[in-house]
């Protein structure tokens, strides 16, 4: 029997295990994983406009938002892991979230 240990940081806002940032994998498991419960008759965690939106597009908005109550575990080789609340991964500590100009979008 192996024993694991959850990697215990000093700073409660530190992310010790991969990038501080959500990687494209992590998004679509979480954005699968959502759309999957909403399919299935979970509510919808934002007020929405739009009737007839797929439970893919309710989820990348949900998670574009923030409001999902999800956690990351992030996992090394060696046994160690790290549980990261998806809001760390969204807006990592010193990178604030700036408005896109017009340049940008064309």
């Amino acid at each position: 029997m192996t024993t694991r240990e959850v990697a215990i940081s000093r700073e409660p806002d530190s992310i010790e295990i991969g990038p501080p940032k959500l990687t494209r994998f992590e998004k679509a498991r979480v954005v699968g994983a959502r759309a999957l419960q909403i399919s299935m008759g979970a509510p919808v965690l934002l007020d929405l406009k739009q009737e007839r939106l797929s439970p893919i597009d309710v989820a990348l908005m949900e998670l574009d938002e923030g409001v999902l109550p999800i956690s990351i575990r992030r996992s090394l080789p060696d046994g160690t892991s790290q549980n990261i609340p998806l809001k760390w991964l969204l807006h990592p500590v010193g990178e604030e979230k700036k408005p896109r100009s017009k340049k940008e979008d064309e």
